[in-house]
This record gives C-alpha cells, sequence and structure tokens, in this order.
C-alpha cells in the first residue's frame, strides 16, 4: 500500500488536509517561546525572516509586524495557502511563501538574517541535512532558533514517546533529545547560543482530533498508555483521559561571521 512513498510525500498527505486545524491550534498559535522569537527580531526593521516548516504560520505572523520580509516555507503547498490567505486578512503584506523540503532549500547563501523552525524538525528526512541548509541560507552573524518536542533521552520514556507519536502521526520521524540537537547544530557549523526546556500540556481528545488519527491508531495509544510503567506514567504525567505532558527544547545558534 506504501509503494512509492516518500517521507515529504507522507508528510504532505498528513498535514495537507489539516491546514486549518493548525491554524487554529491553541499549541500553535500561542506560547512563551513565540514571544521569544519576537524578541530576537524587535528593533530589526530591514531582517529578512525564513519560517523553515511553517506550518499554519504562527511563527511568520507574530514576527511580520517586526521586520522587512519573512518567507513562510514549507513542503504542503495547502498549508501554503492557508498561511497566503491569513497574512492577507490580517494586513501582513510582507509574508511571501515558497514550496519545497528543508534538506534542499531554494535560497542563496546568506540570504536571511533569522532563519526559524517551530514544531518542524521531527518530521524532517534528514535533520543534519536541513540544519546544514539553515546554516547556509543565514547569513554571517545572524541568529537561528529552533523550537521543537524532544525526546527525555532514558531509553524507557524514549521508547513510549516515539511509539505513540508514530501511532498518532505516521509521518513522525523522531523527537531527538537536546543533546543530539547540540551535536546536529554543532555539525551543521552552527555556534551554540541560548537554550532552555519546558512542558507543554497535551490535551489529549484535541491533539489527537488535530491529526484525524483513525480510532484503531488512537485506541492502541490509550491501551499502550494504561500498560506502561509507573516511570513513565509519572514523566509525563498521563492522565486519566490520556492527556500527558511532552517536553520542549528552545535553543539559539549563530553563524559566525
Amino acid at each position: 500500500m506504501s509503494k512509492g512513498r516518500t517521507q515529504e510525500t507522507l508528510v504532505g498527505g498528513q498535514f495537507g488536509g489539516r491546514a486549518a486545524a493548525y491554524l487554529g491550534s491553541a499549541v500553535h498559535a500561542q506560547g512563551a517561546d513565540l514571544d521569544a522569537l519576537v524578541a530576537l527580531v524587535r528593533g530589526k526593521p530591514e531582517a529578512r525572516v525564513l519560517d523553515l516548516g511553517c506550518g499554519g504560520g504562527h511563527v511568520a505572523y507574530h514576527v511580520a509586524p517586526h521586520v522587512g520580509e519573512v518567507v513562510a516555507y514549507d513542503l504542503s503547498p495547502e498549508m501554503l495557502d492557508t498561511v497566503a490567505g491569513t497574512a492577507a486578512e490580517r494586513g501582513l503584506d510582507n509574508i511571501t511563501t515558497r514550496e519545497g523540503v528543508v534538506e534542499r532549500l531554494p535560497f542563496a547563501d546568506a540570504s536571511f538574517n533569522y532563519v526559524f523552525s517551530r514544531f518542524s524538525a521531527h518530521h524532517w528526512r534528514d535533520l543534519d541535512a536541513g540544519l546544514r541548509e539553515a546554516a547556509r541560507v543565514l547569513k554571517g552573524g545572524g541568529i537561528a532558533a529552533f523550537v521543537d518536542s524532544v525526546s527525555p533521552g532514558v531509553p524507557v520514556l524514549d521508547t513510549f514517546l516515539q511509539a505513540v507519536e508514530l501511532l498518532r502521526d505516521p509521518s513522525h520521524v523522531r523527537n531527538y533529545t537536546r543533546a543530539e540537537w547540540e551535536a546536529a547544530l554543532v555539525r551543521a557549523g552552527f555556534a551554540l547560543g541560548a537554550a532552555s526546556q519546558h512542558r507543554l500540556r497535551m490535551q489529549f481528545a484535541v491533539w489527537i482530533e488535530r491529526m484525524s488519527t483513525p480510532k484503531v491508531q488512537s485506541d492502541a495509544i490509550r491501551a499502550l498508555q494504561a500498560a506502561v510503567s509507573e516511570t513513565v506514567a509519572r514523566h509525563f504525567h498521563i492522565g486519566s483521559d490520556g492527556s500527558f505532558d511532552l517536553d520542549v527544547l528552545f535553543v539559539q545558534a549563530g553563524k559566525v561571521p
């Protein structure tokens, strides 16, 4: 059934029909991490920003009022149509859209002052290639910032997290640990900057509905939650309704001039 399917077509298929859900998602539309991204660009009216794996476009909407241009980049044309339409509705005429994959960016070297990516990288086919491209298109002295759900690193916790993520969404690739993220950024040519972690409460019913997860897979997640050890249940704060806490990393990286 999956003959000929690539990771890119799988991601596009999963997210293309869910653009409206991601636009309206409270988890994606708000958060202290968005405020932190705005703080990085405030007072930079000439800056050019790349929103890498833009999804519903929330990074673009937040930073656009403070900069010269934002390019919202994604492999889903449906997502990009939603971003373009929403930007027009909000009067954000400095947001443009561009379609493609993160591993091959259609931009010249040193094209952007800032490269931001939020809740996208765990879908990338090749994290290292995507980060190398992000470094390539960032100007010397520029700033990159990445926000993504991460693995706690402990094997029993990691196995559970990857399992429920994949059951919910077959386009999921991997939640990396903070150490894996930092090592990958260095390999890509970035200089590490400030980093912090926080936890995000995922409301199970909303989390499942946003991805239109089939009932058989949703039931499998609930069965797995009920069967895991106390160590796993305690770390993720699994609630009686299936809601749980997710670890999120915010990491900045610089491009040496």
